[in-house]
């Protein structure tokens, strides 16, 4: 009976859950997924859907740099007729389930249908996930699991009972599946609930929840445990390179480039909602974002990793803008949300001409990412046609590796393909002999020397057009190397890269 109490006064018992407004909800939506979908094939294949993919052709319960849910639905997904069409739809279903998911948490904060389209449209329009549902990868996926995972805790906050925290449990246990990122999301959940819902730790729930969670990502821990823990040393490698930027960057780019200077209204807004008494049950959220946002400052993680802790943000906002009812902020916030959602269809979609999107959002964009492949896969079976029938090519990343596994066969390309980069390194030296290999990609002539006693230019990577990626900005080319310092096997450890 004491526990009944217990989780009788936590769960809040006074106070129900709105009714949704799905039907306005699914229309903002449905606008979403017409324009992903009206550009979703324009330019091409991205370097990590190219990865996905290949990962996926190789079944394991993790690989160094990230689980495996991803690489299993793009493997499924690549295997539709369609080419790149059927991930992106993947990544569409994301974004059109972010913002209903959106809606639900504004509803479970509190708010009523004006509160809801705004959280909603908020989700639509944020930069961070325009940009990222322009391609299938995990930081889409990832975003759908944080905001499930924070609907389903809030509900479970609200009604307490143990099938309601199973459901966050399930779902967490899905995204550490996903992404290794949406543990910053765990440990805000569990700091703030013991900085402002104490007395839930008291009852069984939360700690029942953590059951499923680590039963389903049990196979992965224990695949990382298995190899030396891979992927801390992927991210301690990136650190050590300096390659994320530094710590005191990022907080300033999520705030005004991830999420719209208009947005970052309503982010503030949220903030003094979850500050102020009405917000105290749903204070757990701002936990959540400062904990996401310290861990990547201190960990140098890219700025987006914490993104997915904004949608907290935007509901308890909206449930603030809806409670206080203005004439102005009826009229301003749909223009405000608006024009946000439009400079990021510009710069984070491939909307604009490729020469013009690299004006607009410089030559290091990932939607230019998505542009070129298809002329780097002719360039390099022109140079391969050259040379015997067999002939290895070695890559110096695993974009490069992926377009000519994936793009190549239509190409006419027959040559095996390797790398050492990442999982292609932990998947061991291509076939085909080590006499004389193509090493296509970044590489420096001194660098190869290192492995072969002949390295010869044979031509520089170009994009059409005389755009530039990461290719032709670190001066991509193909080499001719022969006359090996040992063989693959021998050489191989120190081919392979982890970054």
């Amino acid at each position: 009976m004491a526990q009944t109490v217990t989780l009788t006064e936590e769960a809040e018992p006074g106070r129900a859950c709105p009714r949704v407004a799905w039907r306005q909800v699914l229309l903002i939506a449905g606008v979403v997924a017409v324009v992903h979908l009206a550009v979703a094939a324009r330019y091409g294949w991205h370097r990590d859907e190219f990865y996905y993919v290949i990962t996926g052709r190789h079944p394991a319960w993790g690989y160094v740099d990230q689980p495996p849910l991803t690489p299993v639905l793009a493997r499924l997904a690549a295997a539709l007729p369609g080419g790149v069409l059927p991930l992106r739809i993947l990544a569409i279903a994301a974004a059109a389930g972010c913002v209903l998911l959106a809606a639900k948490l504004a509803a479970e904060l509190g708010g009523r249908r004006r509160a809801q389209l705004i959280s909603a449209a908020a989700v639509a329009a944020c930069p961070a996930y325009v940009a990222a549902s322009a391609l299938f990868g995990t930081t889409g996926t990832d975003q759908v699991f944080w905001l499930a995972v924070m609907v389903a805790t809030a509900r479970a906050l609200r009604v307490g009972t143990i099938p309601a925290w199973l459901l966050a449990g399930l779902l967490a246990g899905l995204g550490l599946e996903n992404k290794d990122t949406i543990a910053a999301l765990l440990i805000g959940i569990a700091l703030g609930l013991v900085i402002t819902r104490r007395a839930v730790l008291r009852t069984p729930g939360p700690w029942l929840a953590a059951v499923p969670a680590l039963l389903i990502a049990l196979p992965n821990i224990l695949w990382n445990a298995s190899y030396g823990w891979p992927w801390p040393n992927v991210r301690m490698a990136a650190v050590l390179a300096g390659r994320q930027g530094s710590a005191l960057t990022q907080v300033p780019e999520l705030l005004l480039l991830l999420t719209g200077p208009p947005m970052l209204l309503l982010l503030m807004l949220g903030v003094r909602q979850l500050c102020a008494t009405t917000g105290r049950p749903h204070r757990w959220l701002l936990v959540v974002a400062i904990t996401a946002v310290t861990l990547v400052a201190v960990t140098a993680g890219k700025s987006y990793y914490a993104a997915p802790a904004l949608p907290g943000l935007f509901a308890a906002g909206a449930v603030r803008v809806e409670a206080a009812n203005t004439r102005h902020g009826r009229r301003r916030w749909p223009i405000a949300i608006g024009l946000t959602g439009v400079l990021a269809i510009l710069i984070g979609l491939p909307v604009l001409p490729p020469k013009i999107a690299s004006i607009a959002t410089g030559s290091a964009s990932p939607v230019l990412e998505t542009y070129g492949w298809t002329d780097y896969v002719h360039q390099i079976v022109t140079v391969a046609d050259r040379y015997p029938a067999g002939t290895t090519i070695f890559t110096s990343n695993y974009g490069e590796a992926g377009a000519l596994t994936i793009l190549g066969p239509s190409a006419g390309l027959r040559n095996p393909v390797g790398s050492g980069h990442n999982a292609y390194g932990f998947w061991g030296p291509p076939p085909g002999s080590d006499a004389t290999v193509l090493c296509v990609g970044e590489f420096t002539p001194a660098y190869l020397h290192q492995y072969w006693s002949q390295v010869t230019e044979i031509a520089p990577l170009t994009m059409p057009d005389g755009l530039s990626n990461e290719e032709t900005r670190l001066g991509a080319a193909i080499y001719l190397c022969r006359q090996p310092h040992g063989t693959w096997t021998q050489l191989w450890p120190s081919l392979k890269q982890l970054r």
